[in-house]
């Protein structure tokens, strides 16, 4: 029996902040925020706007809140369902999703893991084609769980058709049988699954946002198929609604700490728990970034000494009750604290209190919306990659290839470098590899990569993003496309333009039809890539695309080199 009194008063004292130099700012802000809290107990739009068009788009995304209690009452159907899918000898669940819908079930597999005896969970949302690949199980016991809140996106759709077709290649005619679907009511997926007799269907409710639905079917399905306690998520979920005190005094400190130019919201992880770190990232950065404004979220940083850090940043350590001595040192924040950082920590109870760490940053990023004056709900440049990928397609399908700008340099390796027109205008002539000089004071790095699951190429990734930080003291971001437009992208376009992007794409080494399609997945990722390019252009940022010939180590490598030395004299080695 779920002791609700007990986890209240756990989560109560699960919060500390150690404010150092945003103390006075964190003074001046807390009515705001607590106005804010009690705004958005009552479902009053007001809170983050004053124009009635938008209140009523807010009012239609506040459904976040209620679906925790949606979860409580659906909970024979998941155990049942779940039970059936086990019964029925499936022993792998391929999740076809994109940004929100998909990013939470995989912080619960990544923190909880798969029960014994359950379906092992894999999670596509690439459409690079050795992804893809890495993503093929025994068709004959493989459900295809296909989540899309719109029902329209593009990547989940591709890879239904493609999967559609493996089964159908395998020799299964009843191929929607291994199919179950969930979106919101009405939606072209919706009325598709019934259409073609989908094993199941969920119907999420249309007023929670993708980036809010963790604690909704979209995240407690998956959480069902592996077996996972969905009781206990549900439970510590409402258990943070009922007390959200600590989540209020989080989102002060994120929204105090961005208004007073620490916006660089880093995240201190032990290794079990990074995977949070990505739905976080996602939630926040397309939650605030947007009209030039918002909170730069930082994930997957290892912890440095004091010295590699600008005085742009807010630490938020998030820690399990019992570390062991490795999970303490990698999230010792004593160093940071002494040298006058701000510092939050939390404390989370028990692995099932994941749920009330889904709920507490959900709570923190609407209040800290209010308190920079933003909707949290909306995601105005979303659609703007979209939208340029969409025309780059419609071109290739006229012309057989998709137009690209001319590169500003051409490597001998066959690597082109193509930059921005902010970048070229702030470079005066130099050469594309001089991107990173300029990096100014509270200015970020995003590194965008449009490779596939190649541990190599990650690396040289890692390496390069740890350098950058190391040499500039800048804040760095990394996010794999096309996954980020869904998420960070908003951050990207829509908020502070204090970035410098360097977006990496490779052609593949060998490609896969999209059935059904003119073009490819390998041509649906680099029109991805070029659309993304372009958007960044259009918004003024300084950015370069790196285009590889093959997915090749060596050839970043050479890239990363070039960057590094240019202007500093630095050189990396391996």
């Amino acid at each position: 029996m779920f002791d609700v009194a007990a986890a209240r008063a756990r989560l109560e004292q699960s919060f500390h902040l150690t404010p150092g130099p945003i103390a006075d700012a964190i003074a001046a802000r807390a009515p705001e925020a607590a106005y804010a809290a009690m705004g958005l107990w009552k479902r009053d739009p007001s809170v983050w706007s004053t124009d009635a068009e938008v209140q009523k788009k807010i009012l239609t995304r506040l459904g976040w809140i209620d679906s925790p209690q949606l979860m409580a009452d659906s909970f024979d159907r998941l155990m049942k369902f779940a039970a059936s899918i086990k019964s029925a000898g499936f022993t792998d669940v391929v999740l076809l999703g994109m940004g929100g819908s998909s990013l939470a079930p995989e912080v619960l597999r990544g923190i909880l893991g798969i029960a014994p005896g359950w379906p092992r969970l894999h999670m596509l949302d690439s459409t690079d084609p050795d992804a893809i690949r890495a993503a093929t199980t025994t068709p004959e016991r493989t459900l295809y769980l296909l989540s899309s809140k719109s029902g329209t996106t593009i990547e989940p759709n591709s890879l239904a058709a493609y999967f559609r077709g493996t089964l159908e290649a395998a020799g299964i005619k009843k191929w929607a049988d291994h199919f179950v679907a969930i979106t919101d009511e009405g939606t072209e997926l919706a009325v598709r699954a019934k259409a073609d007799g989908f094993r199941d269907l969920f119907i999420n409710p249309s007023d929670i946002g993708g980036r809010y639905s963790a604690m909704s079917f979209f995240g407690m399905v998956p959480a069902a198929l592996m077996g996972q306690d969905v009781a206990g998520l549900v439970d510590w979920a409402r258990a943070m609604l009922a007390s959200p005190h600590s989540a209020v005094d989080l989102g002060l400190a994120m929204g105090a700490a961005a208004a007073v130019g620490r916006d660089k919201l880093t995240l201190v992880l032990p290794k079990a728990l990074e995977p949070f770190g990505l739905w976080v990232e996602q939630l926040i950065a397309e939650s605030t970034g947007k009209h030039g404004n918002g909170i730069v979220p930082i994930a997957g940083e290892p912890l440095a000494p004091p010295a590699a850090y600008g005085r742009d940043r807010l630490f938020v350590r998030v820690r399990p009750r019992d570390l062991d001595v490795t999970a303490a040192r990698e999230t010792d924040t004593r160093e940071v604290e002494g040298a006058q950082f701000p510092v939050a920590d939390i404390q989370s109870p028990e692995p099932s209190a994941l749920g009330a760490e889904f709920v507490r940053w959900e709570i923190a990023t609407a209040i800290a919306g209010a308190l920079l004056h933003i909707n949290p709900f909306d995601e105005p440049n979303v659609q703007q990659a979209k939208d340029a990928t969409k025309k780059l397609l419609t071109a290739y399908q006229s012309q057989g290839q998709l137009p690209a700008p001319v590169p500003d340099r051409r490597l001998e390796n066959g690597v082109s470098l193509t930059l921005s027109t902010a970048a070229r205008q702030a470079l005066h002539g130099r050469e594309p590899d001089a991107l990173l000089t300029l990096i100014g004071e509270k200015d970020y790095a995003a590194l965008l990569a449009y490779v596939g699951p190649d541990a190599g190429l990650a690396d040289e990734l890692r390496s390069l993003r740890l350098a950058i930080r190391d040499r500039t003291r800048a804040a760095t971001m990394f996010g794999y496309g096309p996954r980020y437009l869904h998420s960070t992208g908003q951050l990207h376009k829509g908020g502070p333009n204090t970035g410098v992007f360097v977006l990496i794409s490779a052609a593949p080494a060998a490609d896969l039809k999209i059935p059904g399609e003119p073009f490819s997945f390998g041509t649906l990722e680099f029109a991805q890539a070029l659309g993304d390019f372009a958007s960044l252009d259009a918004t003024g940022r300084r950015a370069l695309h790196v285009r590889l010939p093959s997915p090749d180590r060596r050839l970043l490598h050479d890239v990363a080199d070039r960057l590094l030395s240019v202007g500093s004299g630095v050189s990396r080695t391996v």
